[in-house]
């Protein structure tokens, strides 16, 4: 592990005014170098974790006047390693995780370091709800400034969609605020690109009244009856409801029981429509039923068991124009399953598939925010989970393997409707360095150029996704 320069050291504790600083040597550092997935663990030089924007700006003028390496931690779910620093500087928001709730506007704020168990859970006092993750202990900003697909993106869009304001501190130190009025430009930037131009110190959301609970829970299903759970989510999205959402889990079965197809449904609304939406899934004769009316706070926890920390992960975005042929899934799940039997090691992982009402997405035009990936094409997750790590390389390398037949279909399908194959992928399900998926900025791309020369000419902010620069910018 590199050392950090004690002078330099020395004068970044000098000037900071109230941010905790842990180096190797410090009680604890171990402790803050953990990730959600160990593969984006690294050892910094020198980890600090403010309270304020102050000491936030102090850090990246730090950084930049020693030549250090630099990386932003809010959730740490980044399975590449993009929110660590081998040797460098980690500013760690983790202690920066207020959430506070305005009744009147009906907006919820967060801080940088919060994630969404703490935003679900504000709002539920109030009875007002985000459009949030999946998955909890997501942190707020990684999923905001990528995107953000949540349970309720069928009523409300994205959740840049719902972003109304963000205090950014910029690389040469400024704190400014984003929104519809002011730095607009950032503003726009921040919603599809926002790892490139700055830390987000807080984000402000709409909420929506979300009084009653909602129908939700999992359905569990035998390998046998796969096509059917297809055929019934592929309906599903032939007749679109904004109020429902499904995601369809590959998995062996927790208790080695064999594999499993798992769909984690969500409705919004009543028990007899709920009841009524999920019909012709229920009338699979699941193995498993949890279906249910449940606090929607509680939605956000269904996928925790199967997302926790540790071990070592890797996540490929895979990308499905719908409907998914049943034919090309069974292919898909019946060698998926048998890779998983016979590595022991990757007995935990899955493959993900999103079913969500795009149509509010793509009310949206491609150029009004930065993301670039408003289409119907919808979205899903290749998740290993193993422990060795001399497997790297090799299971990293069968996902890209598994991934390339997702994209070869992709193509094939769109080919066929006379659509161009290459629209622009999720961002948050790309791993940087990613070959697969590689267009991300499409269109955006010579805006986004000029919104990074103006706030980060020098090019600080480049972990996730960096946005290319060089002669094709134009001035």
């Amino acid at each position: 592990m590199p050392e950090m320069n004690a002078t330099a050291l020395d004068a970044l504790r000098s000037r900071l005014k109230t941010a905790t600083i842990y180096t190797p040597e410090s009680e604890g550092y171990k402790d803050v170098l953990v990730r959600w997935s160990n593969t984006g663990m690294k050892y910094a030089g020198v980890v600090i974790q403010p309270i304020d924007t102050l000491d936030i700006s102090i850090a990246l003028s730090w950084a930049q006047q020693y030549d250090v390496d630099l990386a932003v931690k809010g959730g740490g779910h980044s399975t590449a390693g993009t929110s660590s620093s081998d040797g460098g500087l980690v500013i760690d928001l983790s202690r920066m995780n207020q959430v506070t709730v305005d009744t009147e506007r009906k907006t919820i704020t967060a801080q940088g370091g919060a994630t969404w168990k703490e935003v679900d859970e504000a709002g539920a006092v109030h009875s007002l709800a985000a459009v949030g993750g999946t998955v909890n202990h997501t942190g707020v900003g990684g999923l905001t400034l990528g995107g953000g697909y949540g349970w309720l993106s069928g009523q409300y869009g994205l959740t840049i969609d719902n972003l109304l304001s963000a205090t950014v501190v910029l690389a040469d130190g400024r704190i400014v605020t984003a929104s519809a009025t002011e730095n607009v430009d950032l503003f726009w930037g921040l919603r599809g690109a926002g790892y490139n131009f700055g830390v987000v110190a807080d984000f402000t959301y709409q909420a929506y009244d979300q009084k009653d609970p909602v129908y939700s829970g999992l359905l569990g299903f035998t390998s046998g009856k796969l096509e059917g759970v297809m055929d019934a989510l592929n309906n599903s999205l032939a007749k679109p409801d904004s109020r429902f959402g499904a995601i369809c889990i590959f998995a062996l079965a927790p208790d080695g029981s064999g594999p499993m197809i798992i769909v984690i449904g969500f409705y919004n609304g009543p028990l007899e429509e709920g009841q009524k939406r999920f019909a012709s899934l229920t009338a699979l004769e699941p193995v498993l039923n949890t279906l249910d009316m449940v606090p929607y706070s509680v939605v956000n926890t269904l996928q925790n068991p199967q997302a926790t920390y540790g071990d070592r992960k890797s996540f490929k975005g895979i990308f499905y124009e719908p409907p998914l042929d049943p034919h090309f899934a069974r292919v898909i799940f019946n060698d998926f399953i048998a890779k998983i039997r016979s590595e022991p090691d990757l007995k935990t992982s899955a493959i993900i598939l999103e079913f969500v009402d795009m149509r509010k997405i793509c009310e949206v035009p491609l150029t009004g925010t930065a993301l670039a990936s408003r289409n119907p094409t919808q979205n899903g997750i290749i998740y290993l989970r193993w422990t060795d790590s001399s497997k790297d390389l090799e299971h990293r390398t069968w996902a890209r393997e598994v991934q390339s037949k997702w994209k070869v279909k992709l193509d094939a399908r769109t080919k066929d409707q006379g659509v161009d194959s290459g629209v622009p992928q999720y961002i948050n399900y790309a791993e940087p360095g990613d070959s697969v998926v590689s267009n991300i900025y499409g269109e955006n791309l010579q805006r986004l150029q000029e919104v990074k020369a103006k706030y980060d000419p020098k090019n600080v902010f480049h972990k996730m996704q960096p946005i290319p620069m060089g002669a094709d910018l134009k001035k």
